[in-house]
């Protein structure tokens, strides 16, 4: 359960229910006002070492920003939502796009607006909509703090059009598994090697606990889908992924295999992320290799094309040859 150190908090939440509800529950908690949940200036001055200290805060705001960003993969639509940031700390994160504004757990208090917008915009359309509200955060462990998820899904669930998604990388689902849900949600659950959650993706949960998540989910009926990501081309790459891949075959329920579907997303590095996993892992592995990696603009790196074709095929093969029924919705 996480403990934040100090509650950064907009005087405005104050005003909504939620926003009680959290300045009650951490009253014993350090708390520093401030003006705007995006420009905390004592953050800004913290240097890259601090990293994971920054991220023992808490801060609590008002989204302002409400823009649905246009997507064709699972969703429709990326839904700016309850929260951004996480209290994890992965080596990788996309969300590190600048250390001292997206390091830390950012919730909004306003759910009510942004769930409303969701819905109206829902049942306006001609045709069945998803909307992915957790590409910002996540929210299986958002919903630890704030119930969040559970809220959301019993106000969704009487929409008359429509499908929420998101992914998580933590295995806390317990609190949603009895709630009725209609079918109008689908969890996607990120996996990756064993070794790679244990050198790379830390205080995430492990992988037994998130096959074990995947399972308890789909028989409370939600639907599943797994992302294999980011793959990270570590020298062992294959027989991890191998590993992976075939224990997925044996330890998902039959009703999970039935029609679970996959994506797989190629690891995307950037000159931020180094400089921060610098100071703030010294020991750690270093996810950047010039060998393997070309740029791709703004300070960004991506693996070479040849090695994302090898990548590709070598998932098709794997996949096909223990899930030959399930669909693989991209690879990229």
């Amino acid at each position: 359960m996480f403990k934040p150190k100090a509650i950064y908090y907009e005087k405005d939440i104050e005003n909504y229910e939620l926003g009680k509800e959290l300045l009650k529950k951490y009253e014993q908690t350090p708390k520093f006002l401030i003006e705007s949940h995006n420009n905390i200036e004592e953050m800004r001055n913290k240097s890259n070492k601090e990293f994971l200290d920054m991220k023992r805060n808490l801060i609590i705001g008002i989204r302002k920003t409400h823009k649905f960003v246009e997507n064709h993969k699972v969703s429709d639509y990326l839904v700016p939502y309850t929260s951004s940031g996480c209290t994890a700390s992965c080596m990788y994160c996309y969300l590190v796009c600048n250390y001292n504004k997206c390091a830390y757990l950012r919730l909004f208090v306003n759910r009510e607006q942004m769930l409303e917008k969701i819905i109206k915009t829902s049942e306006k359309s001609d045709r069945e909509l998803t909307f992915e509200i957790g590409s910002n955060s996540d929210l299986i462990l958002e919903n630890t703090i704030t119930d969040n998820l559970v809220w959301t899904i019993e106000n969704f669930k009487n929409c008359r059009k429509g499908n929420l998604t998101f992914p998580t990388k933590f295995d806390m689902v317990d609190s949603i598994l009895p709630l009725q849900h209609n079918g109008k949600i689908i969890i996607r659950i990120s996996v990756n090697p064993e070794e790679i959650i244990n050198k790379v993706e830390y205080g995430t949960s492990r992988l037994r606990g998130r096959i074990e998540a995947i399972n308890k989910l789909k028989d409370a009926d939600y639907k599943i889908g797994i992302l294999i990501a980011p793959v990270i081309f570590v020298d062992n790459w294959k027989k991890l992924y191998h590993e992976l891949i075939e224990r997925l075959s044996c330890e998902l329920s039959e009703k999970v295999k039935k029609d679970v579907f996959f994506e797989i997303i190629f690891m995307t590095y950037s000159y931020v992320h180094t400089k921060i996993n610098e100071e703030a892992f010294p020991t750690s592995i270093n996810l950047y290799d010039k060998n393997l990696m070309t740029g791709r603009g703004r300070g960004k790196y991506w693996y070479k094309s040849q090695l994302r074709d090898e990548g590709e095929l070598f998932f098709r093969q794997e996949l096909y040859k223990y899930f030959p029924q399930n669909k693989i919705l991209y690879i990229v």
